[in-house]
């Protein structure tokens, strides 16, 4: 199968999951700035609120500020402290973000095959 004919296959997998009903309702901009807060997770340096809010690649502060919130009223990310420093939030992926990335992967692994 051609490289193409992989790529489109798997953006119908994921067309296909975004129309499911227990599927998150996110935008792109949500989408980018929950994968970025995943893989910083899963790097063992989890992203912080500061840091979220100076990701000018995705949107403006205030945008990103809103896409924090809706993330976290649909139950993706949630903010937490380490240690005894209550002044520092980090963002990290629920257990439904982690559902979420397994049926992407999951789409992915199909697409392949």
């Amino acid at each position: 199968m051609k490289t193409k004919q992989i790529y489109l296959r798997f953006l119908n997998l994921i067309h296909a999951l975004e129309g499911e009903a227990h599927a998150p309702a996110m935008d792109l901009d949500a989408k980018k700035l929950l994968e970025v807060i995943a893989v910083r997770h899963e790097q063992e340096k989890p992203l912080t609120v500061t840091e979220a809010m100076a990701l000018g690649t995705i949107a403006s502060p205030a945008t990103i500020h809103r896409k924090l919130d809706q993330l976290r009223e649909l139950g993706m990310i949630d903010t937490v402290f380490e240690g005894k420093n209550r002044r520092t939030k980090y963002l990290v992926p629920t257990q439904a973000s982690l559902d979420y990335f397994e049926s992407i992967g999951k789409a992915m692994q199909a697409a392949l095959a």
